[in-house]
Formats: C-alpha cells, structure tokens, sequence
C-alpha cells in the first residue's frame, strides 16, 4: 500500500495517523511509501518529530498545505478561497508524485485541498472522524469519501457495527461472566449500512498491551522521578496545553503535594513558564511534552485532562480514571461530547471550578478513599472502549486501495 495522509494543526489531527503507522510496522505491513499533507504548525513538529526512528525505516514525505493560519485558529472563507486552488494543485502533484493508492484523511482545514486533488486523481479517500462530533471538514467532504470512520458513534449519522470484545454485544465483565455491554447498546443504537461506520479509536500497540501489575506500576512511577508508593495524578493540557490547567497548577502544586499526592504535569510546548516551581518536597514536576504517555498513564492513580478525542481514547484504553475539563469555547462543545462517551469512567469538571476546593476532591480521588470509586471508574472506561479500531481501520485502507489498484 501507498499511502497518503491529510491532517495536521493540532495533535489530535496527526496522533491517529501515528498510532495507525505503528500498528502496521508491529504487523508487519509498513507501507511501502508514506505521504503526509500537513498544516506546518509548530505543533506537528514536536508530534512528527522521531517518527521515522520509531517506526524503523520508512519513506516518508511531508508536504505543506499553507490553508490555516501558521499560528493558531481556523482560516477565515476569504483564505480558503485564496489558497484552496493553489494549495489542491501541490497535492495533486504530490499525489502523482508517490502514487499514492489511497488518502486517509485525519481531520483540519488541511484535509479539503488534499481530498479534493485525490479525488480529481480518482484516488479513493478514507475520512477519520477522531471526535464524538464531527467536524466541519468531515462533514463538508463526506461525500467524497468511500468511507467515513467514526472512533465514537456520531449522532445523526447511521454507521455500520461498533465491535464489543468478546464477541457480537457482549463484553466480558470484570467478574468473569459475560453479558451485554455499553458497546453493545451502542450497536443496536447505530448500527448500519453505508458510507459510515464506527471502528473505536486508532491506538498504537503500546496503549492496547496488557494492563500493568502493581509492581509496574510503582516501576513507572519511579522511572518517571516519583516515589512508588504515593499516588501520581498526571495532567495532560493537549499537544499545545492548556491554560486553565496550568493556571490551577501553579496555583495549587504546593497544596496537592501537602495532601500526599505527586503530580505529573504536562504544560504544552513553549509553556512550561505556565507551570508552578518544582516545589512541594520533589512532588511536582512539569515537562512541555511527553514522548511516552502510555507509560505516564501507566504509573498514574488519576488524570486530569482536557477533552481532546485522542487523549481520551490513551486514557480509556489504558483503563486511567479521568476528571475531564473540557475546553469551554468550543461552539459546538465537542469535548463535552468526547468525554460523555466515556460514560461513568470519567467525570466533567467544567474549567471554573479549578480552584482551592478542587484541591480536596483530588485528594479523596486519588487517595485511598477514592479506591473503590476508581476500581468502578476503570471498570466502566474497560467496558466502553473498542479495542480493535486501529485494526479496522487499517483493513478498510488495505481493502479501498486494492480495489483502487485493480480498477487502475
């Protein structure tokens, strides 16, 4: 297979495609040429960067795509109509170029010039729709799509079987009887034909290993600096970070670690300022990005995160009790809506209530009188999360460009 990528402008638009390539390098099918349309963000940079040592020798080319503002923020309709033409010629060339047999399409503004040349090539396209929401560009390319994959049913749209661990609606639970699953209701809510289909979530094979033993988790904590036996809340503001976090850290660091608890924080690129001072006897550290964050959720009691789709499916797949801040200027509230598809494994804490009480209800969560309440947390985050989405989704790929190559 040769295959081309589009998304790009936050971690949520390149993380699947990385955890997608991953996961055909563990199976042995690396495809034989790799191109990736992107935004040229600061962000992409630090997400891509040591891809190609990670997943062993691969020929890939970056290309691109100048539609979203270099800085932040959707383009307006005025730069979409200067740039959709020209940037569409580049990726036709592109295209051309590497022979791509067929587009996933990952999310972003990026996805429009690069869809429409696939299109104009007859390349086939795949659209991932990472988000309890779709999209903008999801929903305005579509049609152009042999396929349009879904991580997490979608209301309105009419998608094809959702899959339950242990087969057809049935999910085995924690006590070892089997019976009808979240995933299951979800199958008959959505199930389907057609264009639409939801997989689960693209995961790298190191979010879908075994879960860690209490030993390796008290090893993740001190390979991470921390003391093995004290809880661990790891806090995760997004591939750029978040502002809200990092303001209630720096505020309330000192009281987190007075009340027994070490906290990992990662503050975002180019934001570590935004942070509090390693204080709190050694309880607190900061870092701008985490290369490894299976192993960070790994030695964690309790996350707090933002509601970014791709956090949120690391989070349930490694079973992580999470308190959810949801970013709260979204006009469509997608992270709400990421989070309230995780059901009883995670809690909303909306962005205001970050302050001194917050601090006491952290404490009681991820002390020992909040064990029994996680154990039912990560029950519940097990019990929704589909595990052979990336799976899937590499099938339906492999699948769309042979067909493209016997048509051809």
């Amino acid at each position: 297979m040769r295959l081309a990528l589009a998304g790009g402008g936050t971690g949520g638009h390149v993380v699947p495609g990385l955890h997608l390539l991953e996961h055909l390098r563990a199976r042995g099918a690396v495809p034989e040429d790799v191109l990736w349309f992107s935004a040229g963000r600061a962000v992409e940079e630090r997400v891509l960067s040591g891809a190609r040592e990670r997943l062993g020798p691969l020929a890939l080319e970056r290309v691109v795509l100048s539609l979203e503002p270099a800085e932040s923020g959707a383009p307006s309709w005025l730069r979409l109509l200067a740039r959709t033409a020209p940037e569409m010629n580049r990726a036709r060339r592109a295209l051309e170029r590497h022979a791509s047999d067929v587009l996933l399409a990952l999310g972003g503004y990026t996805m429009l010039p690069a869809v429409l040349a696939a299109r104009s090539l007859g390349v086939p396209v795949v659209l991932l729709e990472i988000n309890s929401v779709s999209g903008r560009a999801t929903r305005a390319l579509s049609g152009l799509s042999e396929r349009v994959v879904h991580a997490w049913p979608t209301p309105g749209a009419t998608l094809s079987r959702l899959p339950a661990g242990g087969g057809p609606g049935q999910e085995r639970t924690s006590t070892g009887s089997s019976g009808p699953s979240r995933a299951s209701v979800l199958n008959r809510l959505f199930f389907g034909s057609g264009r639409h289909a939801c997989f689960g979530p693209p995961l790298a094979p190191s979010f879908l290993r075994a879960e860690p033993s209490a030993e390796q988790i008290f090893a993740a904590r001190v390979a991470l600096g921390f003391r093995a036996e004290l809880p661990l809340v790891l806090v995760l503001g997004g591939s750029q970070g978040a502002a809200g976090l990092n303001r209630f850290l720096r505020t309330h660091a000192a009281a987190l670690g007075a009340a027994g608890l070490q906290v990992l924080h990662q503050t975002g690129p180019g934001r570590a300022c935004e942070g509090a001072d390693e204080q709190a006897g050694g309880r607190y550290r900061a870092c701008e990005y985490l290369d490894d964050v299976a192993s960070a959720l790994d030695a964690a009691t309790l996350v707090l995160c933002r509601g970014g789709a791709s956090t949120l499916a690391e989070v349930a797949a490694r079973a992580r009790p999470a308190l959810v801040v949801p970013y709260p200027h979204h006009k469509d509230r997608h992270q709400e809506k990421n989070a309230l598809a995780l059901g009883a494994g995670v809690r909303i804490v909306p962005e205001e209530r970050l302050d001194a009480a917050f601090v006491s209800t952290l404490a009681r969560l991820a002390g020992p009188a909040g064990e029994r309440e996680r154990a039912s947390m990560a029950s519940a985050l097990r019990a929704c999360m589909p595990r052979d989405g990336v799976q899937r989704l590499a099938d339906e790929l492999l699948l769309v460009a042979s067909r493209f190559r016997t048509k051809a």
